[in-house]
């Protein structure tokens, strides 16, 4: 028998052990609270870390999650840019059609990102409840339709297209099984009708169909770095908004407006009226879509004698000091006249030929160069073929069969009768005699050195010129027009389009319609105002064109160009030039106007036999139309039919210019009223 083992208080050690214990458990005890205390303590190391680097990573130093990560809609975490450096940046990761600027960098075109919602059918638990949930969401949804596809047997029908960030969103939280989402992007453009012919438009599938977004719809799918124009917003609005109102104020019936640089060929603003929402290109009618600024084709008029004197100069048929007979001129049954000539004298000389824009006298200047030289000038200086600038909807000008080109014809396109020109080539060849005597490109892009930034404008030089441009008139030549052009505002027809401190030069142009059946419509003109300003540093180019304006008790029953174009061109440069960084200048108006001067009666140099009443080789030609006459059905065969109701609305009468097309009335006869 054991004997316990016993303590001072005479306990025994067995009776402190627990019940069916031993100092070996206690000892296993130990080794185990150790153990767990260790491990404890790893945890609590590991848990420690891991909070550490969490709170490092969300909040400390939070780190960006990877592409791969974040779904397509999901727009990248924004950087700090205290200097306001991306401010300007348009590029969305999210959409792939680059946007379109204007070169201050305001939008007029960008892509948002959208969504299609499509579903499965046949994953559908309940088609009922699935539409009532998605109509929650989409108001303008057909519920009932919806109903009916989400209940065919299919695997694939569409529910709506370009949905929004937020409604994909909200319908995703939905939580309806077999209901998916594609994303896509949506073609905008923020300033609504700012340029909308210009722009274009895109298709459902974001291709360009018209304008600017078809003919660069490679490089915008491709680069999408913001593509740049030459377009000022600032400018495109008030020319608008000047242009608008006399369209308003003279009921025509649609009108259009060009401002260029004439040293660069920078297109700064084109506007034609009517025009429609850049939003709305689907549902926009075809005359508010159609760019009277490259595709109409209208006769110019008197514009046009601008382009005769430049010819005679050039190829020295005429100097400033040749007279030239503004007694009308008959040709058959029909007579080449002026509106009014009681104010001036039977024979005028170059500069009076322009500034009282008489159409005999330019007739003559054309018979003095030829039919030849006349072709060859207007080939030249491109009025035979398509204005190269980047919209596909440039249309091609009509002139007369050159078979056919005889006496009549060179008489009248003188004068700017029997050729239909888009505006834009008016204004390329109104640059040309400013800027030099180069022509020019258009374009519709950016130059590459053109100020971003508003009101940073400097002045511009022959440096200026692009290296492509041809010179096709002599600087001294240029001079002389330029003077030319200037004296057509302070003493001719253009008096009305002046603005003080700018020093316009210009020419006016009002040429009668045709109807729809041949022959000259009386008192239905096309009006419109060639120009250049500051013309004593030219600068900028402008054209303003109405199509059919009426009368007003302030043109005192008049509908001619110096009543309504060449006013409507004075009202726009006085607004635009500030904004381009010009100023008006009227601290050195003498000087100025000294410099400018050139008289109406240049006297005739020492050695020179001036063309005159006694002298002038070109009246000769005349008698080669009465053989012209003898054969005016040989002549209708090779006349070029219109190519539509537009073309035959807008070119002239060939039975007057080229013999071959419509009879009019012995009274009827081609009159230009400047």
């Amino acid at each position: 028998m054991s004997n316990p083992i016993h303590d001072r208080n005479g306990r025994s050690e067995q009776a402190s052990l627990p019940p069916g214990g031993s100092l070996r458990t206690l000892m296993a005890q130990d080794r185990m609270h150790a153990r767990l205390l260790f491990l404890a303590g790893g945890f609590f190391v590991l848990f420690s870390a891991i909070s550490f680097k969490l709170t490092l990573a969300t909040i400390i130093r939070p780190m960006p999650p990877q592409q791969q990560q974040i779904a397509p809609q999901v727009p990248p975490i924004p950087k700090s840019d205290p200097k306001g450096i991306i401010a300007g940046d348009t590029v969305l990761p999210q959409v792939h059609r680059a946007s379109v600027i204007d070169r201050t960098g305001q939008v007029l075109a960008m892509s948002l990102p959208v969504a299609q919602v499509y579903a499965n059918p046949l994953e559908m638990i309940d088609p009922t409840d699935a539409a009532h949930k998605l109509k929650s969401v989409l108001p303008t949804l057909n519920e009932a339709e919806t109903k009916r596809r989400l209940s065919l047997n299919k695997q694939f029908v569409y529910l709506a297209r370009d949905i929004t960030p937020a409604q994909e969103l909200a319908i995703n939280n939905l939580g309806i099984p077999g209901v998916y989402f594609e994303p896509g992007e949506r073609r905008r453009y923020p300033m609504g009708r700012v340029a909308a012919q210009i722009l274009g438009g895109v298709d459902i599938d974001d291709h360009g169909v018209a304008g600017i977004e078809r003919y660069f719809d490679r490089r915008l799918d491709t680069d999408r770095t913001p593509l740049r124009l030459s377009m000022d917003v600032r400018v495109q609005n008030v020319v608008h908004d000047e242009l608008q109102g006399a369209m308003d104020m003279f009921q025509a019936i649609g009108a259009c407006a060009i401002v260029m640089d004439v040293h660069t060929g920078e297109i700064i603003s084109m506007v034609s009226l009517p025009d429609y929402d850049a939003n709305d290109f689907g549902k926009a009618p075809p005359d508010s879509r159609f760019n009277r600024a490259v595709t109409g084709m209208y006769e110019p008029g008197s514009t046009f004698k601008l382009q005769t004197t430049a010819m005679a100069l050039q190829e020295g048929v005429a100097h400033i000091w040749d007279r030239f007979s503004s007694i009308p001129i008959k040709i058959g049954r029909f007579t080449i006249s002026d509106m009014k000539s009681d104010h001036f004298a039977p024979w005028l000389y170059l500069p009076e030929v322009m500034a009282y824009s008489s159409n005999p006298a330019a007739a003559h200047i054309a018979l003095d160069a030829g039919a030849a030289r006349q072709q060859d000038w207007l080939r030249h200086m491109g009025f035979f073929s398509r204005v190269p600038v980047e919209l596909p909807e440039a249309g091609h000008p009509i002139i007369p069969s050159l078979h056919n080109w005889g006496v009549s014809t060179t008489m009248t396109v003188a004068f700017g009768h029997g050729v239909a020109e888009p505006p834009l080539s008016i204004v390329r060849g109104t640059a040309a005699t400013a800027n030099g005597g180069f022509l020019l490109k258009p374009t519709l892009l950016a130059h590459d050195s053109a100020p971003a930034v508003p009101g940073a404008e400097t002045a511009a030089s022959d440096a200026d010129i692009p290296p492509d441009a041809e010179r096709v008139i002599s600087a001294a030549n240029a001079d002389i027009l330029r003077k030319i052009l200037r004296l057509d505002v302070v003493k001719g027809t253009g008096q009305k389009a002046e603005s003080p401190g700018y020093y316009v030069g210009g020419k006016t142009g009002t040429a009668e319609k045709i109807g729809p059946h041949g022959g000259y419509l009386k008192h239905v003109n096309v009006s419109a105002f060639t120009g250049i300003f500051p013309m004593n540093a030219p600068r900028y180019a402008i054209y303003v064109m109405l199509d059919s304006p009426k009368p007003t008790a302030q043109t005192h029953g008049w509908t001619t160009a110096g009543w309504n174009a060449a006013p409507t061109a004075s009202h726009m440069i006085t607004r635009i030039a500030p904004m381009l960084g010009l100023f008006p200048d009227t601290q050195h108006t003498a000087a100025i106007e000294a410099e400018l001067a050139i008289p109406m009666e240049p006297a005739v140099p020492r050695g020179y036999r001036a063309l005159g009443p006694d002298y002038d080789p070109g009246t000769a030609h005349l008698h080669e139309h009465d053989h012209e006459h003898d054969a005016p059905a040989r002549a209708a065969r090779h006349a070029r039919t219109p190519r539509d109701a537009t073309d035959t609305a807008q070119i002239t009468d060939r039975a007057l210019h080229a013999r071959n097309d419509v009879r009019r009335t012995p009274a009827q006869h081609p009159r230009d009223r400047g």
